[in-house]
């Protein structure tokens, strides 16, 4: 197999919480030992109910939130040990679209502003240069390309959507961090910026890590999928066989809460007994398929 675009070994997110008066503060693990590769041009679903270090996990990739230990390696990067001037350099590879498209866009800037941003603080191209690439963002992801000087609250969530994609485009990264960049937008809304982002990836060879709780959605999409619970990775495979052949019991009980299409029938849904969780780590249980079991 090929050398990984990203691999992440045994990262840690630790949060200190307040103990009151008499009790010291107890680190709260919100991402344990957790290891995994993307591939170049693949989409990794990440997935697993609200908590369980998703976002976090998605974060400390980028280094948006420091990790407490571990490795993550992009390319021939280290990027743990990347100084706050070669990490900002190393942005230009690995960006993130922002699960709400009404708080992740500066309602203070026009919309031009906010997509050239990111080229003006990495010193790319003249003034006419970046506003020739922005109008071109604009196009590639279905906007109206003379719609620079607009205001955030003067489009629909989806076009917001776009926006942030457009913005995340503008320094050609071969990462994309998707931190579940549907689930604030309406039904209706949800399979255009799906589509856009599958489009993008097929034009511009793009490598997606896909956050989301949505799981038919992820099987549509991923290539492989990761889920998680309480910060660690219970299971990893082809999406196909973690829909078809799930191992462990938590991903079992994951998707037998997929509402069903047909109807009259019937959610069968699997119990989970949380008490019994026993925090294993990852073995090989089939090809290209790991299990925490």
């Amino acid at each position: 197999m090929s050398t990984p675009l990203v691999e992440v070994r045994n990262l840690v997110k630790e949060f200190s919480t307040r103990g009151g008066w008499f009790r010291r503060s107890a680190p709260v693990r919100a991402v344990d030992d957790v290891s995994f590769t993307i591939q170049t041009g693949e989409t990794l679903g990440l997935v697993g109910e609200s908590g369980s270090g998703k976002t976090t996990t998605g974060r400390c990739l980028l280094r948006l939130v420091e990790p407490t230990s571990g490795d993550i390696r992009f390319k021939d990067l280290d990027v743990r040990a990347l100084s706050a001037s070669e990490l900002r350099k190393a942005r230009r590879h690995f960006q993130i679209v922002f699960q709400d498209p009404y708080s992740s866009l500066n309602p203070r800037m026009r919309v031009g502003s906010i997509v050239e941003e990111p080229l003006i603080i990495h010193r790319i191209g003249t003034k006419d240069e970046r506003r020739a690439r922005v109008r071109h963002l604009f196009e590639l992801v279905g906007l109206d390309p003379d719609a620079g000087p607009k205001y955030p609250h003067e489009f629909s969530g989806g076009q917001r959507q776009r926006i942030g994609v457009a913005r995340a485009l503008a320094l050609e990264p071969s990462l994309i961090v998707c931190d579940e960049p549907v689930s604030a937008l309406d039904v209706s809304v949800q399979a255009q910026v799906v589509n856009l982002l599958l489009d993008l990836q097929k034009r511009l060879g793009l490598t997606y890590l896909f956050i989301a709780h949505d799981l038919r959605l992820v099987r549509q999409i991923c290539d492989r999928v990761a889920v998680m619970y309480r910060g660690r990775l219970v299971e990893v495979a082809r999406a196909e066989a973690i829909f078809t052949s799930p191992a462990h019991p938590y991903t079992k009980a994951l998707l037998s809460a997929i509402p069903s299409m047909k109807p009259g029938d019937r959610l069968e849904r699997i119990p989970f007994d949380a008490a019994a969780f026993d925090p294993r780590p990852l073995k090989e249980i089939a090809p290209d398929h790991l299990a925490a079991i």
